[in-house]
């Protein structure tokens, strides 16, 4: 008999081959671009390379706008510029600077990389050189970031040579370079103390030869300079005067004052520089208008192009042929009934009314306005060229026109999704049957007759990828209303850029979009988009009523910030009202509470710690009034390491009744925890979902003794850690590291239990279900991951432990949890090591909570884990004893194991994962699963298997064929009985 030996039984699902696709949905973003290149040149694919403002480098597919590749870099490496080298290679600039990478054109493959050290907090510029300075037979680079300069080799990224401008003068600032003759560099920029200043540089060494200060009787505005032909345009700081200097090869330097009133008829409000190149002109934006300023080289002079009202869009110059550069044009049509309509024009910018493109554009009104264009030509069969123009909406949307026509689109603000939510189809109206008939009885048999083949692992791979298309087909799941199992649900986004999208569950297809009118930034205000939650869900009138969503965003014009609310029909994707408080908006709270017509009461905490109910109406204010008592809240401020805790108190009377203000009333700190800040810094607060369905108060042990479960929803996890240990693994030691885990009742602040663990390190994730938190954090010691998990159960029902009492009624295991009782809680906690490091966690939910739990894990490598619960049970020992066999304790182990069935994901890939959403279905085992980053992935998930319906592969033929057989045999085995009868009787 073998001792010591100990088995683990594991529960998993797996996926047939011919069942990839028919549950889940993958789909790929990129963001917003924000730099383009394109790569049409020779006979291979047509490319444009584009850099995000999400940090990702992307190959699309110039003729479909599919994703060649894409590489995301960290969240602090932000892409300063990107260009075309050799043919071959892409190279990035990010960081400020600091990074330069070359990237393989065809596959995305990291060439090399260098590592800089720019001018901190200065704007980061890539110029390609067209020399080669190392003789390396091919045109070599160049960086410049406040007073410093590289030239990098563009084969091996080498740094050939480095100047630093500061050891001439400390407060210079080079803006632009451009190449002189001979060999060298012109940089011109700013200096505090003299203004304007060139400088020569040696383009071969890196030698300055020259700093040569520029007298400007006027002080300089130094957000912006453009050097165009060795010409310097700059605004003085009272943006009213351009001031132009020639930099002439003999070191005399000419300037030229010229007022913005010589340039535009009419008051001038404000005015800026817009930083678009141009061939031989800037751009100018002067109030709402643009200004296309040509410069003379020679004399320094200035003369308007053309003044273009309206919201206008320039691209960067594009030299087509010889000497010729293009410029496209953007403008939006002004007519309040032409949404979505622009003229294109591209022009050539030595003669800037000839145009080489001018024709009308429509893009889908959702999109918003253009933001930036990218121009690229292209050679006809008749040997002339015509242009295409790749666009950025305002919904960070991509577009390339061609020809006055859309050739592809992009929903690429699906990338910065910010706050999601479910919401339920409509209801069937006409009733007709879910399943249809089958057009062809030979279509149905044979399709039955495939998965009979596949049921019984007798197809071949051409039958596998027949059958799996033939449940794709036939699959009810992408219909527009509700089916009885409720996996099919309209999943409601909100992205960066305040527009809402409804994603259809069944196949992740956009059912609608807006882009909310109400977040629409204004010239004036900045909006920012904050929550999106339900506002109304109708259960009694689910026929004649839609849901609404409430989507919470705030408006700053630099000295003040307000809120902003808008009402969006989730069924039709309408704004149906907006309003402008007129308070900044610092906490939201949903209420449990809804008035007759089923709309959601809503708390909103200024700034001063105002509370503000919405909606603002008699009903819902006599509702509220009704249960102020049982209203608290609480504000965590991470930078004083506190949290206080509040309670809602007398109306204030005297306070305007406008709708914008809400139902004012006062409030009251009524209890504070407040962390010693020499050793503790707030790292995570968790609170528990006030919508989790919880199944049962009690949990029977093996023994037949129960256990309470504590269920207070008032209670929230705080992790703390000391300060070395709140930034990056490593800039603390294991003696100078620590993580305290709190739990804290949040309306009379009483702690209710306190855990230590020392030599710890952040950054805590955290999840908060029923009675335990499962957190996850960083062992320096043992420099290892570990995920810890609190249990905490009601010792004040104690004494009726017993099955059988709790079974007559005797305890009642309903009654309401009060948190002014002064609570005897029991707490069991275990530590195990875990194998990655986490971006997101969240446990899985099902519709009356009876299920299993898994919790789903967010791993570094952008998947998702589903881990047992059983797993993380703070009661595991290593010799577990009959009774907790039973109970289905399984035997401790120091490592969370992980399985290749474990990953939901499969073989893709959340590129960028931000968050993990789970919705419960209408069937109680099945858990829906949405995560969210660059990427998009839907699936569901059976946490104990399906065990309350027919699994969708469910062999159907297999079953009528075993009925028929049973009939037979049936029948054959009457009819031989009967003869074996008769024949006995003859005898």
């Amino acid at each position: 008999m073998i001792k010591g030996m100990r088995v683990v039984w594991i529960c998993s699902e797996a996926l047939y081959e011919d069942q990839v696709g028919v549950w889940e949905w993958h789909q790929q973003y990129i963001g917003k671009v924000n730099h383009a290149v394109f790569q049409t040149q020779g006979s291979g694919r047509k490319r444009v390379i584009v850099a995000t403002e999400e940090n990702a480098i992307a190959s699309l597919n110039l003729r479909t706008g599919e994703v060649y590749w894409r590489r995301v870099l960290g969240d602090n490496d932000s892409i300063n510029a990107l260009e075309l080298v050799t043919g071959k290679y892409v190279v990035s600039l990010s960081k400020e600077g600091s990074s330069i990478r070359a990237w393989h054109l065809p596959d995305g493959a990291l060439v090399w990389e260098s590592l800089l050290q720019p001018s901190l907090g200065a704007a980061a510029s890539l110029i390609v050189l067209p020399v080669d300075i190392n003789h390396d037979r091919a045109n070599d680079l160049l960086v410049f970031s406040g007073s410093l300069l590289f030239a990098v080799s563009s084969v091996d990224g080498n740094i050939i040579w480095k100047s630093n401008l500061e050891s001439v003068r400390k407060d210079l600032v080079i803006k632009k370079l451009s190449l002189a003759s001979e060999g060298t560099l012109t940089g011109v920029g700013f200096s505090e103390t003299s203004g304007l200043v060139t400088v020569d540089i040696d383009m071969r060494f890196g030698e300055i030869r020259k700093v040569s200060p520029v007298d400007v009787s006027k002080a300089l505005d130094t957000s912006e300079l453009m050097l165009i032909n060795d010409v310097a345009v700059a605004l003085d700081s009272s943006l009213t005067t351009v001031v132009t200097a020639l930099i002439k090869t003999d070191g005399d330097v000419k300037i030229v004052e010229t007022s913005l009133a010589d340039l535009f008829s009419g008051d001038v409000r404000n005015s800026q520089i817009l930083q678009t190149n141009l061939e031989g002109a800037f751009a100018l934006r002067v109030n709402d208008n643009v200004l296309v300023v040509k410069v003379d080289s020679a004399t320094g002079q200035l003369s308007v192009l053309e003044v273009m009202e309206g919201r206008i869009v320039l691209s960067d110059s594009l030299q087509v042929v010889d000497d010729k550069h293009g410029v496209a044009i953007v403008q939006a049509a002004e007519d309040k009934g032409s949404s979505g309509k622009f003229s294109l024009r591209v022009v050539y910018a030595d003669s800037w009314d000839t145009f080489a493109v001018k024709e009308s554009v429509t893009l889908d009104s959702h999109r918003g306005l253009i933001k930036k264009v990218f121009l690229n030509a292209y050679l006809r069969t008749d040997r002339t060229y015509g242009f295409r123009v790749l666009v950025v909406g305002e919904d960070h949307s991509l577009s390339l026109l061609q020809q006055g026509e859309i050739v592809w689109t992009r929903e690429d603000g699906l990338a910065s999704i910010i706050d999601t939510w479910t919401s339920e189809l409509p209801l069937e109206r006409d009733r007709h049957a879910v399943a249809e008939v089958e057009h062809d009885l030979a279509d149905w048999l044979r399709g039955h007759w495939l998965k009979l083949k596949a049921t019984l692992l007798l197809a071949s791979p051409e039958e596998l990828a027949a059958v799996q298309a033939l449940r794709l087909q036939s699959s009810d799941k992408n219909k527009m209303f509700r089916d009885h199992n409720g996996f099919r649900k309209l999943i409601i986004v909100l992205t960066k850029a305040g527009k809402v999208l409804a994603l259809h569950t069944g196949d992740g297809r956009i059912v609608w979009s807006l882009l909310v009118p109400g977040l629409r930034s204004r010239s004036n205000l900045a909006n920012t988009p904050v929550r999106l939650m339900p506002w109304q869900v109708p259960h009694r009138h689910a026929l004649d009523e839609n849901p609404i969503a409430l989507l919470v965003g705030r408006s700053e014009d630099g000295h003040a910030s307000t809120g902003i609310l808008s009402w969006v029909d989730v069924y039709r994707g309408t704004e149906l009202r907006s309003l402008k408080l007129n308070f900044p908006i610092k906490l939201v709270i949903p209420l449990p509470i809804t008035d007759t017509s089923e709309e959601q009461l809503h708390l909103f905490i200024d700034n001063v710690h105002k509370a503000h109910v919405f909606p603002a109406t008699e009903e819902s204010l006599a509702l509220f009034l009704k249960h102020k008592s049982n209203v608290f809240f609480y504000v965590v401020d991470k930078e004083k390491g506190k949290i206080v805790g509040y309670s809602v108190k007398h109306m204030i009377d005297n306070f305007s009744r406008r709708e914008s203000d809400g139902h004012v009333f006062h409030t009251e700190a009524v209890w504070s925890v407040v962390f010693p800040s020499d050793t503790e810094v707030i790292s995570t607060v968790v609170p528990r979902d006030p919508n989790e369905a919880v199944h049962t108060q009690s949990k029977v042990l093996g023994s037949r003794d129960v256990l309470y479960k504590y269920l207070n929803k008032n209670t929230i996890f705080v992790a703390t850690v000391t300060p070395k240990a709140a930034h990056h693994i490593g800039d603390a030691t294991p003696e100078e590291a620590g993580l305290v885990a709190y739990l804290i009742d949040t309306v009379t602040g009483r702690v209710l239990h306190r855990v230590i663990h020392p030599s710890m390190q952040g950054p805590v994730h955290a999840v908060f279900n029923e009675n335990w938190v499962l957190y996850h954090y960083f062992n320096l010691k043992t420099y290892r991951h570990e995920m810890s998990v609190i249990e905490i159960y009601d010792q004040n029902r104690v004494g009726d432990k017993g099955v059988v009492q709790l079974m007559l009624g005797r305890h009642n295991a309903t009654s309401p949890v009060t948190s002014y009782s002064l609570p005897s809680v029991e707490v069991k906690s275990q530590s195990y090591f875990f194998t990655f490091s986490v971006k997101a966690m969240t446990v899985t939910s099902t519709a009356r909570g009876i299920t299993g739990k898994h919790i789903l894990v967010g791993t570094v490598g952008d998947q998702v884990l589903a881990l047992d619960k059983r797993f993380f049970d703070p009661r595991r020992t290593l010799n577990p004893s009959q009774e907790e066999r039973e109970e289905g304790i399984m035997p401790l182990t120091d490592a969370i194991p992980i399985f290749p069935q474990s990953y939901l994901t499969h073989v893709h890939q959340v590129e960028g994962l931000r968050g993990v959403l789970t919705v419960p279905a209408s069937l109680e085992s099945t858990s829906l699963v949405f995560a969210y980053g660059f990427d998009l992935f839907y699936t569901r998930t059976a946490p104990s298997r399906i065990y309350d319906s027919l699994t969708e592969d469910f062999s159907y033929s297999l079953l009528l064929i075993t009925i028929v057989v049973l009939v037979i045999a049936i029948f054959v085995t009457w009819i031989l009985s009967e003869r074996k009868e008769l024949s006995e009787k003859w005898k």
